[in-house]
């Protein structure tokens, strides 16, 4: 499961993208198998070309850019399905080839996301810039989980290697290859790393130790850069040799220390460099530091030293001198001395003069003689040698002819070889001493190593314009690797084919690339006929390639005739066909780089050395001529090859052979991991991919070899539920068949008899269902057509439904406009009727009926608190009755526990007592088991010192047996041409018989000793029984006594529950009382203040109800004498109203703080000042009221005088139009009175 909190970590966006990014990437992706393909481009790789039609075999294609392409099917490469856009693991794709791998890598690149599993492969693709998914807590995502749960990285791959070396009890490797700068170094860094952090101790008392051995693990790689690694054009800190770290752990996980062996060193690069290169960085760290510079007697000009500056001096971005603080630093952790340090830089130092050495040829003669011996002066100083003896070692070295040792002329060229020679072997021994020193350091607590996980970081397939020695060897163990992965991967997969029990014939795809191994290493092979050739006299690089052509060339389908590239001159003697491809060889030289030949004399002037100084001990094992005849002269045996290194003896072809051997008994004795890294461009610019660059390097990397191998067998599969879920819908009934199994098998057969599969198409397992490359394509567009269907028919029930609501809606907006529009008729009538008018003018008065409603719901309101109150009172008799209960109960059960705590204690006594007598016999025991398995090992020790001794010693004898008859037949064959030698070769023979004799005489002698240590087994076996027969007698005691601890310490756990859940029930049962009393306080407290509270809330409403009766008494009393004035009335009666709303708002804002009061006791106070102020406030409005009704009643009194004017008026008119009538004059009204009484009325009557 993901951790929601990683998501937040920085480095999460370049692991793995959310489901919404994903489902965007596929939603945008604008072309599918239908209708596009993919189509090769020299530039692109391959690009997504829309298929136009089809003209037999050949499709017509638009490219991207818009260009028409008429292409053969053959080349055209199918599509994946959306759903695998940026997939993690490539083996899932439905089309496993290249242009899919190559399109899926390209778009997690642009993304970058920089790891991706192909099947086995960890794909890594340098990034070019520093990316935050290294830290700590990115390392902290991948301890123990699956490496399904997780997105594919590096750390997935080592915590799975650790995971399986603790539960399976086995050893791992992680083999970590690629080309120069694709970023192998750094991953076996980062790799190295995590072991060393996952298996770091956490014990307190060796918590100094074991961090400083997890700091020597990581800091041993920058002391062996410094000396392993140089400058190329591709990698500014390439690794110029092959290593392979082993890091040792306790049977428990722990770290105890770790191993290096190292292959391929390019010791060449010691003496030249290509263009745009440099030689090894410990040469220009030494020069940055003046003080440093001038102890080796070096100028500060590192351009006067040929050696290493060829080529380049600087690197961008590299800063010589932090670097070498670095080294220096390494160095200190490493445990080196000051003076195992010096004497490093010193030997660097030297070979710096030793290029500088001058030499001239002597007029004629073929002798040359030294020119200037400054520089020769300063390296001998450095080494610690005679100079003289040592320029005269490499002019006139000596050589045996017969018995007789003899000077041997040198001429000038033959001269700088040999100094060249003997630099590179310099530069070599010191390295292989700087590894050696460095294991030394590491395995001080390898002691208690239980298992090993090996990292192996060496260079990928090579396949340059020139491809000579180094290039041959290189690709030959690559091509044992890929043998070595070959096999792996298919035994993996077809031990999952046996395990669900599907029909397979096992295939060992190990035999694909046998032929070519077999013609490089087998006998009459490139490599034994280039061994037979360095001591063939008078052989030569052009005889060689004769002998390869007249064995191989047309005999053996992977030995080619060379042929040239197009635009580049042919320089190549051979071919050979690798899984990889065909690669043109070059055999200029390879004779010499075979023998490499050493100049014994100068070794054996650098041997007198002080035994103290770095230069000894770099060739202390080293064995010269001279050294094996004093050894004979002195009776010691010869020792075998491997201790000498000389021509005579050891080619550079065996030394490589033995090396890659070793490598392989111990990865075969590993379970593998495979890490495989790729350069994107060649730009070192970040995002960039060059798409033949990339398809080059996976196939020379194997990523292609083996996903042509996973098309052979059933790549995708899928668990029965999964298959089930996703396509039920393909065949439904079957579907449904409870037993999974059953239904997968019932539901393909359903597809096949609908001719959409065939039954060669898949397999069904025990758990799974197999398919071919290609097959699950075809059931997911099946899949899609289905689902196409089904939403198609759910899109058209959609549309009816919504079609129907629309309609339905229309309908009722259509009623519901006739309904408006008949009541907005009916509301135009309505405002008119003088009825209404009257109804919508009394309306407001009603709310004043509506306080009586309210106080009566007060009333309850104050009953309800009433009870609640009684109610919590029993409560809180209840609680406390409860308490004085648990009280008791937990003074019971402190005595029980008193009690309890005693027969406790005693019972401690009685096992501690036999916890000693108990410690006492596993004492014993464990030193009887030490002793046993100590003399166990001493026996199993020296019969296998004994057996390997008489291995390696037949092994030598055969070997020297073989060899003899060799030199015996082409003595033989050459006899008519070397008359001269025929008594040499007489002598070797019969030198070669009585080695045979004595080969014959030691065999016996061994199998004697063997007899003897199989009878000396057998003595020690019976002893072994007797010590077992001991050991089981203890054990049974020891389980005696076991059982019987188990039996006091059940009895003594039971005795610690009761006690602890005594302690429990009176711990709950004092938290339960201490909270019955809170709550019992609190329930109080609030009692009394709701009680206050409706008192004085009583009291208010109240004097407020008086206050409001009195006003609406002398309010009935105004209208009733207002009957006769209707318009002013309702204008009095508005105000009123107004008056009453703003009461009833008053009352409101009163039961709001009446409500909030409950909630907030601590605002109380400030409640009743703001009720106070509101009753003031209601005050001043009543006095307000007071003086309009006074107003209100002169105004009335008015009217009723003005009433009784108008009545006496209309008498006088009457009267008036009476006499007008009786006399025929004009009506005529007096205005003085009616005037006087309007200006009255004016001045105090305002409506």
């Amino acid at each position: 499961m993901i951790d929601p909190s990683w998501l937040n970590d920085p480095g999460w966006p370049f692991l793995r993208l959310s489901e919404e990014q994903l489902l965007e990437e596929q939603s945008k992706r604008g072309f599918d198998n239908k209708t596009h393909t993919w189509v090769p481009d020299p530039d692109e790789g391959f690009v997504i070309g829309k298929i136009d039609g089809e003209d037999g075999e050949k499709l017509n294609v638009t490219l991207p850019k818009g260009d028409k392409k008429t292409v053969p099917k053959l080349e055209c490469q199918e599509i994946n399905p959306a759903k695998f856009e940026k997939t993690e693991d490539m083996s899932n794709l439905t089309f496993l080839n290249e242009a899919s791998v190559l399109h899926n890598l390209k778009q997690r690149y642009s993304s970058m996301i920089i790891y991706t599993y192909s099947g086995l492969f960890l794909v890594f693709i340098n990034p070019y810039k520093m990316l935050p998914i290294y830290t700590d807590s990115v390392a902290s995502m991948f301890v123990n989980r699956r490496r399904n749960e997780m997105p594919p990285h590096l750390f997935a791959v080592s915590d799975l290697a650790y995971r399986n070396m603790i539960s399976n009890h086995e050893n791992q490797s992680m083999l970590i290859t690629g080309e120069s700068g694709a970023g192998k170094t750094e991953n076996t860094k980062k790799v190295i790393s995590y072991f060393a952090r996952i298996g770091a101790s956490t014990k307190s008392d060796g918590k100094k130790q074991q961090s400083s051995l997890e700091e020597q693990i990581v800091e041993a790689n920058p002391a062996i850069e410094a000396f392993g690694n140089g400058a190329t054009n591709r990698n500014y800190n390439s690794s110029r040799y092959g290593k392979f770290i082993r890091i040792h752990f306790s049977s428990n996980g722990k770290l105890v220390g770790g191993d290096i062996e190292h292959y391929l060193l390019e010791k060449s690069r010691v003496i030249k460099q290509g263009p745009g290169e440099r030689s090894f960085h410990i040469f220009y760290q030494i020069m940055v530091n003046a003080g440093l510079r001038k102890q080796l007697k070096l100028d500060d000009d590192i351009k006067k030293y040929k050696f290493v500056s060829l080529a380049e001096t600087t690197v961008p971005g590299m800063d010589d001198k932090a670097e070498f603080d670095c080294t220096d630093n390494a160095f200190n952790v490493m445990g080196f001395s000051k003076d195992e340090k010096e004497g490093l830089y010193k030997t660097c130092a030297a070979i710096m003069h030793m290029g500088e050495m001058k030499f001239k040829q002597k007029p004629r003669e073929e002798q040359a003689e030294a020119d200037d011996i400054a520089e020769a002066t300063l390296a001998c100083e450095l080494f610690g040698i005679n100079v003289e003896k040592f320029i005269d070692a490499l002019l006139k070295p000596q050589v045996k002819v017969g018995t007789e040792w003899v000077s041997r002329g040198q001429t000038l060229q033959q001269v700088e070889w040999s100094v060249g020679s003997l630099s590179m072997a310099i530069y070599a021994r010191m390295f292989d001493w700087v590894i050696k020193r460095c294991n030394k350091t590491l395995s001080t607590s390898k002691d208690g190593a239980a298992h090993y996980i090996g990292v192996l970081d060496i260079a990928g397939f090579e396949i340059f314009d020139r491809n000579s020695f180094e290039q041959l060897w290189i690709n030959f163990v690559n091509e044992k690797l890929q043998q070595f992965f070959n096999h792996h991967m298919f035994v993996l997969e077809q031990e999952e084919y046996k395990r669900e029990e599907i029909q397979w014939t096992f295939i060992d795809f190990g035999l694909d690339l046998q032929s070519c191994i077999e013609l490089i290493e087998k006998p009459l092979g490139i490599i034994s006929m280039l061994d037979e050739e360095c001591i063939v006299p008078k052989a030569s690089d052009q005889s060689y390639v004769e002998k390869l052509n007249n064995q191989h060339l047309g005999k053996h389908p992977n030995f080619l005739k060379p042929k040239p590239v197009k635009g580049k001159p042919l320089d190549a003697d051979f071919a050979i066909v690798h899984y990889a491809g065909t690669v043109n060889y070059s055999a200029a030289a390879w004779l010499d780089k075979n023998k490499d030949p050493l100049n014994d004399t100068a070794v054996s002037v650098l041997k007198t050395a002080s035994k103290d100084s770095s230069i000894y001990k770099f060739w202390e094992e080293y064995k010269t001529a001279v050294d094996k005849e004093e050894d004979e002269k002195r009776g010691k045996a010869t020792e075998t090859k491997k201790k000498g290194k000389s021509g005579q003896f050891m080619t550079v072809s065996n030394m490589y052979r033995e090396s890659l051997n070793n490598l392989l008994s111990m990865l075969h004795s590993t379970q593998p991991h495979f890490i495989r890294c790729i350069i994107p461009n060649e730009k070192k610019t970040s995002g960039l991919v060059e798409a033949p660059l990339v398809l080059n390097q996976l196939t020379c990397n194997g990523v292609l070899e083996g996903i042509r191998i996973c098309r052979k067998g059933f790549p995708n599969r899928m668990l029965f539920p999964e298959f089930r879920q996703r396509y039920a819908i393909l065949a439904a009934d079957a579907a449904q068949i409870s037993d999974l199994k059953g239904s997968a098998d019932k539901m393909c057969e359903h597809i096949v008899k609908e001719g959409k599969l065939t039954p060669d198409d898949y397999r069904i397992g025990n758990t799974k269902v197999f398919f071919r490359a290609g097959v699950l394509a075809k059931m997911e567009e099946l899949r899609d057509a289905a689902l196409t269907v089904i939403v198609k028919k759910f899109q058209c029930e959609c549309r009816a439904y919504l079609a129907r609501c629309e309609r339905q809606r229309r309908e009722m907006l259509g009623e519901n406009i006739e309904v408006i529009q008949e009541n907005i008729r009916k509301w135009l009538v309505l405002r008119g009727w003088p009825w209404y008018r009257l109804y919508s003018r009394i309306k407001p008065m009603l709310k004043g009926l509506q306080k009586n409603a309210e106080f009566k719901e007060i009333e309850k309101r104050m009953k309800a608190a009433e009870e609640r109150e009684k109610e919590l009172d029993q409560r809180a008799s209840q609680l406390q009755t409860q308490l004085n209960q648990q009280k008791e109960e937990y003074e019971n059960l402190r005595a029980n526990y008193t009690n309890q705590q005693a027969a406790l204690e005693r019972r401690n006594a009685e096992i501690k007592k036999l916890d000693a007598e108990l410690h006492q016999t596993t004492i014993k025991l464990e030193d009887i088991e030490k002793e046993s398995v100590q003399k166990i090992r001493e026996l199993e020790k020296q019969n296998k010192d004994a057996l390997e001794k008489a291995a390696l010693e037949r092994k030598a004898l055969e070997t020297e047996i073989q060899r003899s008859r060799r030199e015996a037949q082409e003595a033989q064959l050459q006899l008519a041409m070397q008359q001269e030698q025929n008594n040499v070769l007489l002598q070797q023979k019969k030198a070669s018989e009585q080695s045979q004799y004595e080969a014959i005489d030691q065999l016996e002698l061994m199998k004697t000793k063997n007899e003897r240590i199989e009878d000396q087994k057998k003595k020690l076996v019976e002893e072994l029984d007797c010590m077992e027969e001991r050991l089981q007698a203890e054990k049974r005691y020891k389980e005696e006594a076991n059982r019987e601890k188990r039996k006091l310490e059940n009895e003594l756990k039971q005795v610690h529950d009761k006690a602890d859940m005594a302690l429990k029930q009176a711990k709950q049962a004092d938290d339960e009382c201490r909270r019955l009393e809170q709550e019992i306080a609190q329930w109080r407290n609030r009692s009394h203040d709701d009680a206050n509270l409706i008192t004085r809330l009583q009291q208010n409403i109240r004097q407020l109800m008086t206050r409001i009766e009195e006003i609406e008494s002398e309010l009935d009393v105004e209208i009733r004498q207002k009957q006769r004035a209707d318009k002013l009335r309702m204008e009095v009666q508005a105000e009123v109203e107004s008056l009453q709303q703003q009461l009833a708002e008053a009352n409101g804002q009163l039961d709001m703080h009446i409500h909030v009061n409950k909630d907030r006791q601590h605002q109380l106070e400030i409640l009743q000042n703001e009720i106070m102020k509101r009753n003031a406030f209601h005050e001043n409005h009543l006095a307000e009221l007071c003086s309009k009704q006074w107003i209100t009643v002169n105004n009335l009194r008015n009217l009723s005088q003005h009433a009784q004017f108008l009545e006496n008026e209309v008498n006088h008119v009457l009267d008036l139009r009476k006499n007008t009538v009786a006399n025929g004059k004009p009506l005529q009204r007096s205005m003085t009175a009616n005037d006087d009484f309007y200006k009255h009325s004016n001045t105090e009557f305002r409506p």
